[in-house]
């Protein structure tokens, strides 16, 4: 079978600049975001996946956050949303000084993204397991119109595995080979039922290509993330500390 545009690595989309911030800029940008029902430990176990993500990956430009030729990425577990909008604001898709009023009635920045208010989110999310269904849709829809170029990527944590819902997809997207749809189980050890070892099992006996990672190391992630998976869709479990170690 030969390699697809999902098999390498992205460039960036004509007309992109360079960020105005970079990777050890994001503690500042999160320590800006203030206030009560934080998802402090939670958001932080997403900071360097979404960072090479978005560094190295997507193909975005946040002077075009709706361009019809960028991909897709959809944060699914959007409880504790802050390492997310650090990252959109170091990217360059957000005023940092909009941080400064993260969940406060009058900013744009709730406890969960909205995607009718923040630039680069393209799903409210926090009600976990809809996320990977909605990158199913997101992949047809983007096949239906012809547009073979661009990637869909959702970001789940391995909680978020529990619902049973994202089982459906999973099955459903190996079964279809849905080579565009990428996801990215950041696992911290919080899910209920099963463990690191049985959701890998799940996934690639659904037809998915797997690739396992140091949720930390981010030439590992890169490596994870740019696999080739020709006529399947990929998944990456990227490891991080368990939640009760922070």
């Amino acid at each position: 079978m030969t390699a697809t545009a999902h098999d390498t690595a992205p460039t960036a989309p004509p007309g992109a600049a360079d960020p105005p911030f970079g990777y050890d800029d994001l503690p500042a940008l999160m320590a800006r975001m203030t206030g009560a029902d934080k998802h402090a430990p939670a958001a932080d176990s997403l900071t360097d996946a979404l960072w090479v993500l978005h560094q190295d990956v997507l193909r975005l430009d946040p002077a075009r956050p709706d361009a019809e030729d960028r991909d897709r990425f959809l944060l699914s577990r959007g409880h504790g949303p802050m390492s997310y909008y650090a990252v959109l604001a170091a990217r360059g898709f957000l005023d940092p000084a909009v941080l400064d009023g993260f969940g406060t009635f009058d900013s744009p920045l709730g406890h969960h993204p909205d995607r009718t208010l923040v630039p680069g989110v393209e799903i409210s999310s926090g009600s976990l397991g809809h996320g990977l269904p909605i990158g199913v849709g997101t992949a047809l829809g983007l096949r239906a119109r012809g547009l073979a170029e661009q990637r869909v990527w959702v970001m789940v944590g391995d909680a978020e595995l529990d619902e049973g819902s994202n089982h459906e997809a999973l099955e459903f997207a190996g079964a279809y080979g849905l080579d565009s749809l990428h996801l990215v189980v950041v696992d911290n050890s919080s899910a209920t039922w099963g463990d690191s070892r049985s959701r890998a099992e799940r996934i690639t006996a659904a037809g998915w290509s797997l690739a396992e990672a140091d949720g930390r190391d981010h030439a590992d992630l890169r490596r994870a993330y740019t696999l080739p998976h020709p006529g399947r869709p990929h998944a990456v479990l990227a490891r991080v500390e368990p939640k009760h170690a922070r």
